[in-house]
């Protein structure tokens, strides 16, 4: 039987220590679904195709890596499209404790699911989108923090804005 993953997430934006959980996580499992979450209550940057568009073009070479719209409850969409692995990336404690509450959330409403913590390389430890959006607000470079198809994107969205 093939072992399916999602990997879940807002990703606004796009950073490279999304893209390494991608990439490992394609090595474990069969197939990885990158699941863009709609997550209408966050302030996004991009809005919901944007990232999904972005993702979508990010992940390209990854040839068992696919990306869907996620705009209903996870466990849900797990259930219904017969997935039973959750990866989620961890960088540190505070991580940690919300994934294990996460998990068992998710097991009490999915009771066959698993969930996968990959744990980033020191390159991308501190990075999260939060921070990467607070360097954008505030005039920094970003370059060396998002896949350079994702940069380009954000390129042109701040130009939009002038």
């Amino acid at each position: 039987m093939e072992k399916v993953a999602a990997y879940p997430g807002t990703f606004d934006p796009f950073t490279n220590g999304h893209l390494e959980i991608i990439e490992r996580a394609s090595k474990l499992f069969d197939k990885v679904v990158v699941l863009v979450a709609k997550r209408e209550e966050k302030n996004t940057l991009f809005t919901f195709n944007e990232r999904f568009e972005i993702v979508k073009d990010c992940v390209l070479h990854i040839p068992n890596v696919s990306v869907e719209k996620l705009d209903v409850l996870l466990v849900k969409y797990l259930r219904e499209h017969k997935i039973r692995f959750i990866v989620r990336g961890a960088r540190n404690v505070s991580d940690f404790e919300y994934e294990i509450q996460m998990f068992e959330m998710n097991l009490k409403m999915y009771s066959e699911i698993e969930t996968v913590l990959l744990f980033p390389k020191e390159n991308n430890r501190a990075l999260s989108s939060t921070l990467v959006k607070e360097i954008i607000n505030n005039g920094g470079d970003v370059s060396m923090f998002i896949p350079e198809k994702a940069l380009l994107k954000l390129r042109e969205k701040l130009e939009r804005k002038e």
